[in-house]
């Protein structure tokens, strides 16, 4: 399946709910595997954050990227959005800390990355997909998530307000029913709660205009645009905050008084039961011939485990059969370690060449090797690891950090700078 950014930029501004801070929010198109970052183009030098979980900060009321003043504050409604058109590649540019409010919904930012229509470019989409169950509690919010072959969520909320009380909504994720079902449900708070959030710092720039408000009587200089519009907000918010997976999530939520700290929670329990034996598509000898030029006896990958933006893991099985056993150290056969860096770069190939278009007419050079290390030998029946992370990337040059391992011993590790040119 072909991944999906945006075809033309989009714009919204307004002033952000917590920080009450004017910002100009644009969406731009992102090159095949870029995955999803913000922008902040107010700090020197427009540092770059990615919507990963890795960079989220467990913050209450709302969801936090990055460490300050390096950070995005309240991207919920806008990663909701994101996630309901299952858009893997985007540039999120703002010019401050947090996104517009607008009216308190994700509708705007939806509205404005459907005008900018979808485009599908190469490259593998990557899911979350479970094999068993994961449960989780935070606080108060409770959650299990079950496998599934798409995103639905079950939410139900609490609250000891005449208007609210206990509210349930179950929801099946797709771009249409979240235009029809949740993308227009709105944040909402309580005017006792007021001075309390506003000491913290908090809903600066909040109004019955972008919020619904709630006193004793019941709602504030509005009408609700559905009797449960509150459910339909915490299943929103909780759809922003499973996007920060890095992965298109195919599973079945449920959750009781979510939270945006316990919704965090969720997704990190969810990436880490990937270790115990996850679904995340492999690549196998067919697929990987199809990427890198190499053929035997040169071709040194046997399997592509994991595939992430950013990240790849590669295996290579080490047979008696090898050729080059023929001649390096007969009698005792042991890996040559500039083979064990090769077969390195190759995994590491596999990720830049993912992320462009048409691979077939490209082809990767390693430019530098840095701080290579052989921790000890390789011999035959032994099944080498390759775990690489881009660490840089600017224009078509790019750095890696790689570790193999056997056994979960670490046998060689290397920094690798690389290029990607025409053939």
């Amino acid at each position: 399946m072909s991944r999906n950014t945006i075809a033309a930029p989009a714009s919204v501004e307004g002033v952000g709910l917590h920080l009450g801070v004017a910002c100009r929010l644009t969406f731009l198109p992102a090159a095949s595997g870029a995955g999803v970052v913000f922008k902040r183009t107010d700090l020197p030098g427009a540092p770059v954050i990615r919507a990963h979980v890795d960079a989220a900060v467990l913050t209450d009321r709302r969801t936090q990227l990055g460490i300050d003043p390096t950070s995005v504050h309240t991207v919920e409604h806008v990663l909701a959005a994101v996630g309901a058109l299952e858009i893997d590649d985007l540039v999120i540019e703002m010019s401050g800390p947090e996104p517009p409010i607008v009216d308190g919904s994700a509708r705007p930012f939806f509205d404005a990355l459907r005008s900018a229509g979808l485009a599908r470019q190469s490259g593998s989409v990557q899911y979350l997909e479970l094999r068993e169950p994961v449960r989780i509690s935070e606080g108060d919010a409770e959650y299990e998530a079950f496998p599934a072959s798409s995103l639905d969520l079950d939410v139900t909320i609490e609250f000891p307000h005449r208007a609210i009380g206990r509210q349930h909504g179950t929801y099946h994720i797709s771009p249409e029913s979240f235009a029809t079902e949740l993308a227009g449900a709105r944040t909402f708070g309580f005017v006792h709660e007021v001075e309390k959030l506003r000491s913290m710092g908090l809903i600066r720039g909040a109004s019955t205009k972008n919020a619904v408000v709630l006193d004793d009587a019941g709602v504030l200089e509005t009408t609700l645009r559905w009797p449960d519009e509150f459910v339909r907000h915490k299943a929103l918010d909780c759809l922003g905050d499973l996007t920060l997976a890095g992965a298109r999530v195919r599973a079945r939520v449920v959750a009781r008084k979510p939270s945006h700290r316990g919704t965090v929670q969720l997704v990190r329990a969810m990436r880490a039961s990937l270790t115990r034996g996850s679904t995340v598509p492999e690549l196998g000898i067919e697929d990987i011939m199809k990427v890198l030029p190499h053929r035997y006896p040169f071709l040194l990958v046997d399997r592509i485990l994991e595939l992430e933006p950013k990240r790849v893991v590669g295996i290579k099985n080490v047979t008696i059969n090898e050729p080059f056993f023929a001649g390096h150290f007969p009698g005792h056969p042991v890996m040559p370690g500039v083979l064990i860096i090769e077969a390195m770069a190759q995994v590491g190939g596999v990720l830049l060449m993912g992320a462009i278009e048409n691979p077939q007419s490209k082809v990767v050079y390693f430019t530098s090797l840095n701080n290579v290390k052989w921790r000890r030998p390789v011999r035959p029946g032994d099944q080498l690891r390759f775990e690489l992370d881009l660490l840089q990337v600017r224009g078509t040059v790019a750095r890696m950090h790689g570790v193999a391992k056997v056994d979960g011993e670490t046998v060689c590790e290397a920094e690798m700078g690389a290029m990607v040119r025409d053939r």
